[in-house]
């Protein structure tokens, strides 16, 4: 069961806690720590962008269209709309022949929020390439270009990019293709539905590619992490856990949002991955939960956590921004040892 691990406090009040589940596992997909249960089932959301995206350098079509690392790091992203966001996701419709309109994602404000009251001030609607997921959209698209397949329905589960892109979670994750649960995501392509053990794995595998049986997925793989860490402010944005992390820390690891409290990140050269799901949802126990567990596998020293104290131990604030409690990591993390 999931376990209590992140007290919100108000004064000397414990006022909220949220449960959650950890699993760390290594690439061979062995479960070396945990919290709660580490084969809890849950979707994978957006937390499966980087998996997503190494087919399109796998197929040949990041060569054939001359992607740049910036553009396959917003093919990764959870992007928050920035006008350097739009830009990348715009240049790849471009480089592939297609305008936003092929884009299925659907239409949501800018995350941002200086990025969403400029349209509202110029009275402007958001549009297909303010969704996070454009990107991701844009790198299937550019794959159904360069095989040859439709664009048309390119995000339904029978197409054939979607099917490569089952393939290629069940690569990365050890499991078998009819052992995964598809869902729809809130950007209207198919979600995966699996254990946190296994997406652990894929990170894991994602960042020490050598044991995967091709070398063009290994090379595609280790190019995903090179662009993630070279540009992580294309894979989320300005005041955002992902791109800070990344920016404190990318020499350690890669990591990638998802949506409902999951969180998954990839150790450099140890062969680990991290997943994490905090059990209500609720996005702002899941800083807590990853940096406190990065901290306590030695990945985050404590200039890392300083730099990151804000997303490690947010404060609690009343309407005047007066610092009122925090929201603090409290979780033992078990081992096998």
């Amino acid at each position: 069961m999931s376990e209590p691990a992140v007290k919100v406090t108000r004064g000397p009040i414990v006022e909220s806690v949220h449960r959650a589940d950890v699993a760390v596992a290594d690439n061979a997909g062995r479960v070396l720590f945990w919290v709660g249960d580490p084969g809890k089932v849950t979707y994978w959301r957006s937390s499966a962008k980087p998996i997503q995206a190494v087919p399109v350098i796998e197929t040949g079509a990041a060569q054939r269209f001359g992607f740049e690392d910036r553009e396959i790091a917003v093919m990764c992203a959870s992007h928050s709309g920035e006008d350097v966001h739009i830009r990348a996701v715009a240049g790849i419709l471009r480089k592939i022949g297609l305008t936003d309109r092929a884009l299925a994602c659907g239409v949501h404000p800018p995350l941002n929020r200086d990025s969403a009251k400029r349209l509202v001030a110029c009275g402007v609607a958001p549009w297909q390439l303010h969704c996070n997921c454009s990107g991701k959209h844009a790198a299937m698209l550019a794959i159904a270009v360069h095989m040859g397949y439709s664009v048309e329905g390119y995000f339904r589960p029978d197409h054939p990019v979607q099917r490569l892109m089952l393939r290629e979670v069940s690569l990365f994750t050890g499991v078998p293709e009819e052992d995964i649960a598809i869902g729809v995501d809130g950007c209207g392509v198919p979600v995966f539905g699996l254990s946190l053990a296994a997406m652990a794995r894929a990170f894991a595998t994602l960042t020490t590619p050598e044991l995967l049986p091709d070398a063009a997925c290994a090379a595609a793989a280790r190019r995903v992490c090179r662009a993630m860490r070279a540009h992580p402010y294309m894979v989320a944005g300005r005041g955002r856990l992902t791109t800070d992390l990344m920016e404190v820390a990318g020499d350690r690891l890669v990591a990638k949002s998802g949506a409902e409290g999951v969180y998954c990140v990839g150790i450099l050269g140890r062969g680990l991955g991290v997943a994490v799901k905090i059990e209500d949802g609720n996005a702002r126990a899941a800083g807590p939960v990853v940096l406190e567990v990065l901290a306590r596998l030695g990945v985050l020293d404590a200039g890392h956590i300083g730099a990151l104290a804000a997303y490690h131990r947010p404060h609690v604030l009343n309407h005047r921004g007066e610092v009122v409690g925090d929201i603090v990591p409290d979780f033992e993390l078990k081992s096998q040892c």
